[in-house]
């Protein structure tokens, strides 16, 4: 006889509690396989249930198609500010801008080594510290930087510092929906449960394969073991055969 075994998944869960559900919902009065307070506590738990799991699914599409976006952005954004500072580099070497003006971009005089930019947080210090070095400099009567122009940077930086705020929107969000959802599983996991030892119960004194589809329309899944044989029609005529063949037992006073 095949096994059960509760779903592992919220798409899953989500099909089996509509399954019963819906199956309930269609039976005669007199045919009800669930408690009133099992199916009622179903369907309010379903609303709730598909909500989340929705808003979760909506929440991932999303973030998918925004992080595309933000990939992009933040390699205009780390391309821009890098060139500027390797030109900002040239300018000192050609002694067309002071050394010791770089500090002004919190750059080390002394060295024209690329600061690392790898990370987003070093994006955003460097985006910040040479475009306050850039305003600074020409504050003090130096000639605006060109191939890239600061305005060109600061567009692509501002960009790239707006759509990393709605990016930590976007985890927020979902850190907070999968909270939502964890806690739903468990309760969706005990309702499943009480459905299908319901329906198991009420079907019980049906031959192995009736029973098995029987249970199987309020969405109880079933797993054959390795080598079991699988149940079918002719399982349940045979089992009927052998019953139907057993005597009669007599009983005497």
């Amino acid at each position: 006889m095949p096994y059960r075994r509760l779903p592992n998944t919220d798409q899953t869960r989500l099909k089996a509690i509509q399954t019963a559900v819906q199956r309930a919902s269609e039976a005669d009065f007199n045919e009800q396989v669930l408690t009133y307070h099992t199916y009622s506590e179903a369907r309010n738990f379903l609303l709730r249930f598909e909500s989340i799991v929705s808003r979760y699914h909506d929440n991932f599409r999303t973030r998918v198609s925004s992080n595309r976006d933000y990939r992009h952005i933040v390699q205009n954004a780390r391309m821009y500010i890098s060139h500027f500072i390797q030109v900002l580099n040239l300018a000192v070497i050609r002694g067309e801008i002071k050394k010791q003006q770089k500090e002004l971009y919190h750059l080390d005089p002394e060295s024209h080594i690329l600061p690392d930019l790898s990370s987003e947080e070093d994006l955003l210090v460097w985006g910040r510290n040479i475009i306050e070095g850039e305003e600074q400099r020409i504050a003090q009567g130096g000639y605006p930087m060109q191939n890239p122009s600061m305005q060109k940077v600061k567009v692509y930086y501002d960009i790239f510092k707006d759509r990393q705020v709605d990016q930590d929107i976007h985890k927020k969000t979902e850190s907070r929906i999968t909270e939502d959802l964890s806690s739903l599983r468990a309760e969706a996991d005990r309702i499943i449960l009480d459905i299908w030892n319901q329906v198991d119960n009420y079907y019980k004194d049906l031959l192995p394969y009736a029973h098995m589809r029987s249970c199987q329309e309020y969405g109880l899944i079933y797993y054959y073991r390795s080598n079991e044989k699988h149940l079918s029609e002719e399982t349940d005529r045979r089992l009927q055969k052998e019953r139907d063949s057993q005597p009669a037992i007599q009983w005497s006073e």
